[in-house]
């Protein structure tokens, strides 16, 4: 076998002769990410770099195969494979790569090493998103069996509040149900489930069972089972993971189910995914930063149809900015809004008329719309109970009438609304307020377009 590639770049700085390959930002046993950019398509990437030349058939295999994994998933909790193929910028030892999306920030391990643990509220809102993406994953027919921090990737963008979460490295990855004699350990030893300690064949169980003792790590800052590979092992077939006393009940009671002993015992991804968001709106509410008054009936199920949609964290968008125009033109008026009500802010992903970005929930004029399903309409905003402390009636002393409708999903979810400001006093007609839920309907079939092909990509 060839000796091991160094983890130096090619001299020409090229991959593919097209990737422009920057420095180290994770190194595996197996292979080196780089920072990497595309100037074909202007955007900045993450190139992954086998150590072991594309001439070794049995390493080929194994690097194929988890670039067929991750080109056949798309999901926003999980990185995206934008490329794959072998580098032969040195003809002695071409060497495969993968090209996938980057993520601005660092990963799980890094930051509890740097920063320290996360507030239960950030644990539940990431726990969302790492159940959801492998939620998909397992649907694909696929375990990941190797979940850990340093496979658990941090956006940036608003860390402080909501911390966004997306899994990687699918090295080890397997079909589920598929034998893989000799391997049924396979993974971080601090993060295996009890059945595979016991050389047990992973299951979908195992996966729940190892992100629950990340969670419970980011929640910490400590390892669960800490010590010698065999001491860490064999102790959780002894004792369950500590909780430690002080987390929210409701946080503490997915932990401890998700890492239960029994695989039988643990609850399914679906189930994990609507619990963390109860805790997340729970401690919203413990906190006092949303009046449980203005929340909607089923919450957690209308938060979990929002994140569905990936939209939270998107710039301003040109399909709702034409909705917002129809809208002005025809209810004959200077402002429109299209939002999504998370669960402590309303946020404004078209502002026709207006400048701003969010406001707190207790304060957004379209949380009740939310919280009923229903349209709300008001002649003067000004006169109107609650609607006072607006941002954007202090900030626009001039608007008077409002009127707003829910963006509803097929279920039966409102996760935000579209609604209008006129500068008059007039109360909107019930043909207008027509005019505005079809247009709200065109925004949410917009959507769910977008939903549909993010699924849809990468299947054959």
């Amino acid at each position: 076998m060839t000796a091991p590639m160094s983890d130096q770049a090619p001299e020409s700085g090229l991959i593919a002769g097209r990737y422009v390959l920057g420095e180290p930002i994770g190194r595996g046993g197996r292979a080196v990410v780089h920072e990497g950019t595309d100037p074909l398509l202007q955007r900045e990437v993450a190139i992954k770099l086998f150590h072991t030349d594309a001439v070794d058939p049995s390493s080929v295999r194994v690097q194929e195969a988890e670039a067929q994994v991750v080109a056949s998933l798309n999901h926003y909790a999980l990185t995206t494979l934008f490329d794959a193929g072998v580098d032969r910028s040195d003809p002695e030892r071409p060497r495969i790569y993968l090209v996938m999306e980057r993520i601005p920030g660092i990963d799980l391990r890094r930051h509890l090493r740097e920063h320290g643990p996360l507030t239960s509220a950030q644990v539940a809102y990431l726990g969302f998103d790492l159940a959801e993406g492998l939620q998909y994953v397992h649907e694909h027919g696929f375990l990941h069996r190797d979940i850990k921090p340093a496979n658990v990737l941090l956006a940036d963008r608003r860390i402080e509040t909501r911390i966004r979460g997306k899994l990687t490295d699918f090295g080890i990855a397997t079909l589920i149900g598929l034998p893989n004699p000799g391997e049924q350990s396979t993974g971080t030893v601090a993060y295996l489930s009890p059945e595979q300690v016991d050389q047990q064949r992973p299951t979908t169980a195992s996966d729940v069972y190892a992100l629950g003792l990340v969670l419970l790590e980011a929640l910490t800052g400590q390892v669960a089972f800490p010590g010698t590979r065999d001491a860490s092992a064999f102790a959780r077939l002894d004792h369950d993971p500590l909780i430690p006393e002080g987390v929210p009940d409701a946080l503490a009671g997915i932990l401890r189910r998700m890492t239960a002993l029994l695989p039988d015992d643990r609850p399914d991804l679906e189930e994990v995914a609507i619990a963390f968001q109860n805790a997340f709106v729970q401690d919203l509410v413990s906190a006092g930063r949303v009046d449980p008054k203005r929340l909607a009936t089923d919450e957690e199920r209308r938060l979990a149809a929002v994140r569905r949609y990936n939209i939270l964290d998107t710039p301003p968008d040109d399909a709702f900015d034409r909705v917002t125009a129809l809208a002005a033109r025809l209810l004959d008026v200077p402002v429109a809004l299209v939002s999504i009500i998370d669960g402590d802010r309303e946020w404004f992903k078209s502002r026709r008329g207006i400048d701003i970005e969010q406001v707190d929930r207790d304060v957004a004029l379209c949380a009740s719309t939310v919280a009923t399903g229903r349209p709300l309409r008001v002649e003067d905003v000004h006169q109107a109970e609650g609607f006072a402390e607006n941002p954007l009636v202090l900030e626009h002393p001039e608007l008077h009438a409002f009127a707003s409708v829910p963006l509803a999903t097929h279920d039966g979810h409102a996760i935000g609304t579209l609604c209008v400001f006129d500068v008059r006093q007039r109360r909107f007609s019930d043909e207008e307020i027509e005019d505005l839920e079809l247009l709200a309907a065109v925004a949410m079939r917009e959507l769910d377009l977008r939903l549909a092909s993010r699924r849809a990509l990468f299947r054959g």
